[in-house]
């Protein structure tokens, strides 16, 4: 996990006063765990020994040892294709696959640890409340499966929708936002500045977001309802978008589920549309 992840995962069991330690530090981070012990003491309210402590119960041993990993965490978060493309290790091209299919699973394997099953629910709850409208949107490699999640759910429960076409248009379709509705942005590493931006002006319209991010977490994280971490390096140029889609498709399986009744209605019309329809 990186570190903000490992906070946001202990963050329940924490004591009150290195809770307090934990809120500044995710809400300043990475600048602030960069800076001195003092420093993060004195934005939190809290004393130094409380940091150590805080810094230890995420099993370091001392400060500077979660510096080194923090920044360790800040530069892989950072890197194109272009320096991961340098960075991957060789394999033979008699195992490249085995070695793409090995990447995956270990991938599907950690994504399904990192993701929090009372977050999971959070989310599938949010998705099933037809009395609010859902859209999808994400970022140049991730907006197909937003694209692809829509349309399943479209034919489970109304009022879903893409938001399609160039990122200037996102605007104009935030006019039927409304106080409540639910939001799903994915958004992974080097994180979109426009993606970013419509999240913020997402809650000013106060929907609810569910992010579907990676384990360095978009800065949408701050002002989501739920977030969703997946890992996507597999050691190579490219991040892996599998473990995305296996959540999307578990997100549809219990939001189809939840509406059973409805759902079945739903579809059923559906086929009578396309298979009763009278020929042209």
């Amino acid at each position: 996990m990186a570190i903000r992840e490992q906070v946001q995962d202990i963050l329940g069991s924490l004591p009150a006063a290195e809770k307090k330690v934990a809120h500044a530090f995710l809400a300043n981070y990475p600048s602030i765990g960069l800076s001195t012990i003092a420093e993060l003491g004195a934005l939190a309210g809290a004393s130094a020994p409380t940091v150590l402590r805080f810094v230890a119960r995420l099993g370091f041993a001392s400060y500077p040892e979660f510096q080194r990993r923090l920044r360790a965490d800040v530069q892989a978060q950072l890197m194109s294709p272009l320096e991961r493309a340098r960075s991957t290790s060789p394999v033979p091209e008699n195992q490249a696959l085995k070695a793409g299919f090995s990447a995956v699973a270990g991938n599907l394997d950690a994504t399904l640890k990192a993701v929090s099953e009372s977050e999971f629910e959070t989310a599938c709850e949010l998705l099933s409340d037809q009395r609010s409208a859902c859209c999808f949107v994400g970022g140049r490699f991730t907006d197909a499966i937003a694209g692809y999640m829509a349309a399943h759910l479209r034919i489970i429960r109304p009022g879903v929708r893409h938001f399609g076409g160039q990122t200037s248009t996102w605007r104009d379709q935030l006019l039927d936002i409304r106080p409540g509705d639910v939001a799903v942005l994915f958004d992974i590493r080097r994180y979109q500045s426009d993606l970013v931006r419509l999240g913020e002006l997402l809650v000013e319209r106060k929907a609810r977001i569910i992010l579907i991010t990676d384990p360095w977490l978009s800065p949408i994280a701050k002002s989501a309802r739920v977030v969703l971490p997946c890992v996507v390096d597999a050691d190579r140029t490219w991040d892996s978008s599998v473990a995305l889609l296996a959540l999307a498709e578990a997100l549809i399986d219990r939001v189809s589920r939840s509406q059973s009744d409805g759902a079945r209605a739903r579809m059923q019309t559906l086929e009578d549309i396309h298979w009763n329809s009278p020929p042209r």
